[in-house]
């Protein structure tokens, strides 16, 4: 006899295309410790912000699918903004699970300072008016410039010589207080790696800003709404990375190192690694 799993002990599903939704997995297991998270870095197709927009979307759909025929989540949280503006629509009609994408925290933004609002994103969020809807909703007289940092993405994922992450980043803080920015909309998820050097480099008098705990409050609030809160814990939170069929040893093993060390910074176990094809 076939015996199904209850849908309440099926694992919340968490992806991005690299680390940068790791914060927001973190904000789940503070607050919702019952439940169990499967974590997947879409390695082969990163980065999502320097794609096309179609690139995107068959990348996340393709690799959802993949995470509801191994795990059969109960809802699946796009941790990456760019996957958020370019692929919702498209995971929802895939899915038959309920779906939480991350949005620019301009709102909250918006309540802080009087000066420049900037939000921090990927080319492909910059280009695309979903940030701009949002600024008109919630900061119609405010001044609000978007800045595509794709660098930015790349340092978190890859790292670089201390020498070299200094110069950057005290360039980006350099460039912001030129435009006389007092607030930044973190619109990466990436870029909440960078949240303690970014304050360093900004001072005290400019606002960093995320949207962690608004997007976690709503994971639970679906989950509650739906029924589908775990009563207990089942198992480990995992970690899993996409890779390409073609890639050998001299790139698999230095992403197995470095996700080992982020999986153990975050309390995961390192699941392995998933094959995929290029993004139609």
């Amino acid at each position: 006899m076939l015996t199904l799993t209850p849908m309440t002990s099926r694992p919340v599903a968490v992806l991005d295309s690299g680390i940068g939704g790791l914060p927001y997995l973190s904000w789940l297991q503070n607050h919702l410790p019952r439940e169990r998270l499967v974590y997947v870095a879409d390695t082969a197709n990163f980065p999502y912000g320097e794609k096309s927009p179609d690139q995107v979307r068959a990348a996340a759909v393709s690799l959802a699918l993949a995470l509801v025929e191994r795990y059969d989540p109960k809802l699946l949280l796009v941790a990456c903004n760019t996957a958020s503006v370019l692929a919702l629509d498209a995971l929802r009609a895939a899915l038959s699970i309920p779906v939480v994408g991350v949005v620019p925290a301009v709102k909250t933004g918006a309540a802080l300072g009087h000066g420049t609002l900037a939000v921090l994103a990927t080319p492909r969020t910059v280009e695309n008016d979903y940030w701009e809807n949002l600024v008109r909703a919630f900061a119609p007289e405010r001044k609000v410039k978007g800045y595509a940092a794709p660098e930015l993405v790349t340092l978190v994922e890859e790292g670089a010589a201390p020498g070299v992450r200094e110069a950057l980043l005290a360039g980006w803080a350099k460039r912001l207080a030129a435009d006389g920015v007092d607030a930044v909309v973190l619109g990466c998820t990436h870029y909440l790696h960078l949240a303690d050097e970014l304050r360093r480099h900004l001072g005290p008098c400019v606002a960093l800003v995320d949207s962690r705990d608004g997007v976690g409050r709503r994971v639970a609030q679906v989950l509650e709404d739906k029924g589908l809160l775990a009563a207990s814990r089942d198992g480990a939170d995992l970690f899993h990375f996409s890779v390409r069929a073609d890639w050998g040893p001299d790139v698999l093993a230095p992403l197995e190192v470095r996700y080992r060390e982020w999986s153990h910074r975050f309390g995961l176990e390192l699941a392995g690694a998933w094959v995929v094809g290029p993004p139609r």
